[in-house]
């Protein structure tokens, strides 16, 4: 029952802009730090942003800062990652996630991961 619904991914050209939505059901959304993750071929899964609960503070990976915005709206139970000024590098599988911690178990769950393709 626990869902995290990934849209927005494409293709785009270098220099473009691509926003990408997820949404999440089956859990207490409020209380989970949300975080985008990208993998591409022959990579490990690296993270891209993440936004935790208190204050909605936002880190990013230093490949992407000053390009890459992460959001959340707890209301709707979505986060949204904006992604300018494209670069080919930025070509992957990208991947919502939700984690929880700090008691005796942690939480975490994943989306089905979308495609972003940055070509001419």
């Amino acid at each position: 029952q626990v869902q995290l619904v990934e849209s927005g991914g494409g293709v785009v050209q270098p220099g473009g802009s691509l926003r990408l939505t997820c949404v999440a059901s089956g859990f207490a959304f409020e209380y989970y730090i949300m975080g985008w993750y990208r993998q591409a071929p022959g990579k490990e899964r690296e993270l891209v942003a993440v936004i935790r609960v208190p204050g909605g503070r936002a880190n990013y990976a230093d490949s992407v800062k000053g390009r890459f915005a992460i959001s959340r709206d707890n209301g709707k139970n979505s986060i949204f990652l904006q992604m300018n000024s494209l670069k080919s590098e930025d070509t992957a599988v990208y991947y919502c996630n939700a984690f929880r911690g700090g008691g005796p178990n942690e939480y975490e769950y994943w989306g089905q991961g979308i495609q972003v393709t940055v070509s001419s």
